[in-house]
């Protein structure tokens, strides 16, 4: 810069014409996007929301109420968004085709600038994208199988689909380390309780996204949402580690992510007094998303907010001062703000009086700029068509993932094998979205009782040989007496936990006991092989059962 500098000062002296500015060659696309968009372009590429219908051309109430006009492609060009996420409740996600028809309509409606179109697809428990999309276990499970390789694999297949319906963001991985077995929100949705698994699995299922198929992943939720009894969906949760632990515990995923270059990271609505004494939640932080993010970290991608919905991150502030104090605090993109019109006028109200600048808009929206540049959004759309979603490849890849994960904690009866003449029975907690129980019944050849009926369930078992029961223990303990139920009864009774690995702990006198952190029909599948024998159970705990079991602990078997 220099050289060329001493080079335009050498033409005016020998009276030549210095051009006024650089050519614009010399701009980078970013730049000149940039340059050419006015503040209220800029603010709107700030925000990310949800629109309703299955079509970008069809009204719905629920526009007009909101956001004053009638058709997803209306909202759009009136907010001049940045970005769609996309929820089965606003009737984004019903089938392939359609998903990639809403993409593309939408697409054709952004002003200027492509949008950035998000979904939560972590797999298992939080998963959006609905069959036939390829499914997989998600992040505890590919814990237990502690493969870089298949956290690679996941994010790969997965970002592959998303990128063939339109979607450009996958709000995943979950990077936090699940400490508190009571954690009511992350739970199975962290890869484990160790950091360096879960920093070594967040890397790579980054990678899988970015590199392995050309979608942003977003790390989540920092600074770490791993040790809370609180969902921050309905209230603030404070974590109360040291600066020490968070660096021994917290922080090692989200390193392992900015080295691993994630597009995004997302902030926690939680409150950490070691980090910020304040008791303003992470997102609102300026330490934690400033301090401590940029500085101490070096990270300088994009940094969303989670939800702006979320109760954790309104208790303090009311919703038109959230969105300015997230920018002050270093946040770039501001995620679902409950009053969208409000937020955006708080945020150009906030420039106007000086709270915040026009350089520091700037700041945030270069940031996003620059993510869609590397992912093709600073070019005109190119439509698309979803071809490949839920391929005969990718599922053969989910199942062979989804097979090293399922975990034998407990095999004192000696029942496992079952061995294939074995009459079966499997009952328990049932998914409407996945009828899980008559999935593992038609692949162990056995039958199926969705119950929470102690009698039912018991007068079935007594003409079964075995009976599988299926927990993701509630509240209101009805599973715990079901299992008591059928304990009595004398006949084998086989329990697995198709969530949280830690019922076990409620669950007295079971003898064969097994996880597999998810409920998906894929996760069936690999259950039902390693019951019947076909294949050797693989998975180890990524986490400690407390007072049972230890972390890494898992049986297994060879295969005859």
């Amino acid at each position: 810069m220099r050289t060329r500098s001493v080079a335009l000062l050498a033409v005016a002296a020998l009276g030549g014409a210095v051009p006024a500015a650089l050519p614009a060659a010399a701009a980078s696309p970013v730049d000149r996007v940039l340059a050419g968009m006015t503040l209220p372009q800029k603010i709107g590429q700030l925000f990310t929301t949800y629109v309703y219908g299955s079509d970008a051309n069809t009204p719905s109430p629920e526009n007009r109420r909101l956001y004053g006009v009638d058709t997803p492609a209306e909202v759009v060009a009136k907010y001049q968004l940045g970005g769609v996420i996309y929820f089965a409740w606003t009737n984004s996600l019903q089938n392939p085709r359609q998903i990639a028809a809403l993409s593309n309509g939408l697409q054709a409606a952004a002003p200027g600038v492509p949008l950035t179109i998000s979904t939560d697809q972590e797999h298992g428990v939080v998963t959006r994208m609905p069959a036939p999309a390829t499914q997989f276990p998600g992040g505890m499970a590919l814990g237990a199988g502690r493969n870089p390789a298949d956290a690679y694999r996941t994010g790969q297949v997965t970002g592959a689909e998303l990128r063939a319906a339109g979607i450009t963001q996958a709000w995943a991985p979950d990077a936090d380390v699940n400490v508190n077995p009571a954690n009511p929100v992350i739970g199975v949705r962290s890869f484990s309780s160790d950091p360096s698994l879960a920093a070594a699995l967040t890397a790579s299922q980054v990678l899988g996204f970015e590199t392995g198929a050309n979608v942003s992943a977003a790390a989540k939720h920092f600074p770490g949402h791993g040790d809370t009894a609180t969902d921050s969906h309905t209230g603030l949760p404070v974590i109360t580690h040291s600066r020490a632990e968070w660096q021994r515990v917290d922080a090692p995923p989200f390193r392992a992510a900015i080295a691993a270059g994630v597009d995004a990271i997302m902030s926690a609505h939680i409150v950490v007094p070691a980090l910020d004494p304040s008791g303003d939640p992470a997102t609102l932080s300026k330490p934690i998303i400033t301090g401590l993010l940029r500085g101490e970290l070096g990270y300088r991608g994009v940094i969303v907010t989670d939800s702006l919905e979320m109760a954790a991150v309104r208790q303090k502030y009311g919703d038109a001062r959230v969105p300015v104090l997230a920018l002050k605090a270093g946040v770039d993109q501001l995620l679902m703000p409950p009053d969208l019109p409000l937020a955006q006028r708080s945020v150009l109200d906030a420039v106007a009086s000086g709270e915040l600048t026009e350089a520091r808009i700037d700041e945030s929206v270069r940031r996003i700029l620059t993510l869609k540049q590397k992912r093709g959004l600073l070019t005109p759309w190119q439509p698309v068509d979803a071809a490949g979603i839920g391929s005969a490849e990718h599922l053969r890849v989910a199942q062979a993932v989804t097979d090293r994960t399922v975990t034998v904690i407990r095999n004192d009866a000696g029942l496992l094998p079952l061995g294939p003449d074995k009459s079966v029975l499997v009952t328990g907690w049932n998914s409407s979205a996945t009828g899980n129980v008559a999935a593992l019944a038609g692949a162990l050849g056995g039958d199926a009782l969705v119950t929470d009926q102690p009698d039912d369930a018991v007068a079935a078992a007594r003409t079964h040989d075995v009976t599988v029961m299926l927990t993701n223990l509630d509240t209101a303990g009805r599973q715990k007496a079901l299992v008591a139920a059928l304990l009595t009864t004398g006949k084998p009774i086989l329990v697995v936990a198709v969530r949280n690995p830690y019922d076990l702990t409620q669950l007295p006198g079971v003898r064969t006991y097994l996880a597999t952190y998810s409920y998906t029909g894929v996760s069936m599948r690999s259950l039902a092989k390693v019951l019947l024998g076909t294949t050797p159970p693989r998975g180890k705990l990524p986490v400690a059962i407390p007072g049972l079991y230890p972390y890494g602990h898992g049986l297994t078997w060879d295969v005859r």
